[in-house]
């Protein structure tokens, strides 16, 4: 079968007890414009048990069309079934692009989806974009055009790579959440809605389920705070973190860090920004002895409002700050604190 047979952006709508996780919404987001690139249309697959009710969701977060693979084996994610269900999808419909986000779901699911249909994976993806391939037209090699390039931190997040699939149908990446933007939601919106079941077959591949335990999570969750006062190498010490919380504290905010501050075991993983972390977004972002690396700044760079402190005046992270200080963070921050305190009458 020919390339040119497989049409269509296609999104997993990734959902949990019946309740959509966001990243579907903004992988539609983004979804919308690679479709309006290629000028075509764009797919949520929602694969569960009892979820066609969350069709409308997708529909006004700009799905035109929503496939519905609902069975009693798909109320619990499980590798096997899902796989089955999402890769049946895939071979029926044949999508130009399948795209899944980089949950703990996702990374299971998009690897061993992928290899089912024989087709590349890019994983970990925090840029999309259709353009041609080689990015670079070269003496002898053909470009191929309308391909859809997907970009991720490479080598441990030390360089950056875009990658595409340019010979093999979908093309396939997982997303990292918080990376892209839902579109703003329309109210009322319908979509069409194509029920689908390729039928299932418990085999020894299907694990039992004995018992589910949610836990819940002491960390905050960065990537929904409005304000972040994030700290790097810069801050010396864990116990130097202590003037951060006195900050976030006063100003109602959060802590979050960098990628070595999680190396030095000072702050969990969870509150990492960055290529290897988290992509956010807050109104205001205090990157307080951060140097402010590449890997760094793509995930905090569209921050409403940013705020350095550093001791050294030509770190790089000045260059995307909207506001700079330099000097000794150990005395800056605290006068800050202070200073917030009195004007905020805490």
């Amino acid at each position: 079968m020919g390339l040119e047979e497989y049409k269509g952006v296609f999104v997993f709508a990734q959902q949990v007890d019946n309740v959509l996780d966001g990243v579907a919404f903004e992988l539609l987001g983004k979804g919308k414009e690679l479709a309006k690139d290629l000028n075509t249309e764009v797919t949520a697959v929602l694969i569960g048990s009892g979820v066609k009710e969350l069709a409308d969701q997708l529909a006004e977060y700009g799905a035109d069309r929503v496939i519905v693979v609902d069975d009693p084996q798909l109320k619990d994610y499980r590798t096997e079934p899902y796989a089955h269900a999402l890769a049946s999808v895939i071979n029926e419909y044949k999508p130009e692009i399948m795209l899944v986000g980089a949950t703990a779901i996702g990374r299971d699911l998009g690897p061993t989806v992928s290899a089912r249909v024989k087709t590349g994976l890019t994983a970990d993806c925090t840029m999309l974009e259709i353009g041609d391939f080689p990015l670079n037209a070269a003496a002898g090699q053909e470009q191929q055009h309308n391909q859809l390039l997907m970009t991720r931190p490479a080598f441990g997040g030390n360089t950056i790579a875009t990658i595409a699939c340019p010979y093999n149908r979908p093309q396939m990446a997982t997303v990292r959440p918080g990376v892209m933007q839902k579109i703003a939601p329309i109210a009322g919106a319908k979509v069409n809605v194509v029920e689908y079941n390729p039928g299932f077959t418990p085999n020894d591949r299907y694990v039992e389920i004995l018992n589910i335990v949610k836990a819940v999570k002491n960390t905050a969750n960065i990537m929904d705070a409005k304000i972040l006062v994030s700290g790097g190498r810069g801050v010396g010490s864990k116990e130097n973190f202590k003037l951060l919380e006195d900050l976030a504290e006063v100003l109602g905010g959060t802590v979050s860090c960098s990628r070595a501050v999680v190396e030095n075991g000072w702050l969990p993983v969870d509150l990492q920004v960055g290529q290897t972390g988290k992509t956010v977004r807050p109104q205001i972002y205090f990157a307080i002895g951060i140097s402010g690396a590449i890997q760094h700044v793509a995930g905090m760079e569209d921050s409403d409002l940013i705020v350095a402190i550093n001791k050294d005046e030509d770190a790089p992270i000045f260059d995307v700050a909207d506001y700079g200080l330099v000097g000794d963070l150990n005395k800056i921050v605290p006068a800050l604190t202070t200073a917030l305190k009195a004007e905020l009458g805490k």
